[in-house]
């Protein structure tokens, strides 16, 4: 490990692509947020996704990380329409078929209480006579759009995502738009799980 790496936290808001470069005028970009040459996310959010991302100019840990076979654990709080019955969370922590593909096992939990979150801007669409649910689903892949097609198949689409954690990273504390450099004890955890 060499002090010329870097290692970023970014709480990713809605409505912002997971790179530098924009692709027209109207996207917002990592570039609107982070002003720090020559890092690069590890894995990516959708725009339309929320939270906790990684940015590093370690080549090698992202490698790692980015690797399924590695199976590093990535936790969301998902905000579902309806309220799932255990048939569905247990489809879920199973595995369920998306694209022609079987998930792996999933841990998942249902939120007893509205889990406390920022504010999205623009808020999620609020339908009166439907209500919601908050799940927790840790995963070990990434597949794109990977939770909102595991909800749907299950028959609960997704209303709002937002990751919270990668392996030892938390979001904790991180208002959206902020970032920070990871601490000493971080850094050496991350490279602990690389193994």
């Amino acid at each position: 490990m060499t002090n010329d790496f870097k290692y970023i936290i970014f709480h990713k808001p809605y409505g912002v692509l997971s790179q530098f470069t924009q692709e027209s005028p109207k996207h917002i970009t990592l570039k609107d947020y982070i002003d720090v040459p020559e890092i690069y996310p590890v894995g990516r959010l959708d725009w339309d996704s929320e939270g906790l991302m990684l940015l590093t100019n370690d080549g090698q840990l992202q490698h790692r990380l980015a690797n399924p076979r590695f199976g590093h654990k990535r936790t969301y709080w998902v905000q579902l329409e309806h309220i799932p019955d255990g048939e569905a969370i247990n489809k879920l922590c199973t595995g369920v078929e998306i694209q022609n593909y079987q998930t792996r096992p999933a841990q998942v939990k249902l939120f007893l209480e509205e889990p406390t979150v920022s504010e999205r801007n623009p808020p999620i669409r609020f339908r009166k006579n439907i209500p919601t649910a908050w799940l927790e689903m840790t995963l070990t892949e990434g597949k794109n759009r990977q939770v909102r097609r595991m909800t749907a198949a299950v028959g609960f689409p997704t209303l709002r995502l937002i990751r919270v954690s990668i392996t030892n990273l938390q979001l904790n504390g991180l208002q959206p738009g902020e970032w920070r450099y990871l601490t000493a004890p971080e850094i050496q955890i991350l490279h602990k799980s690389r193994i």
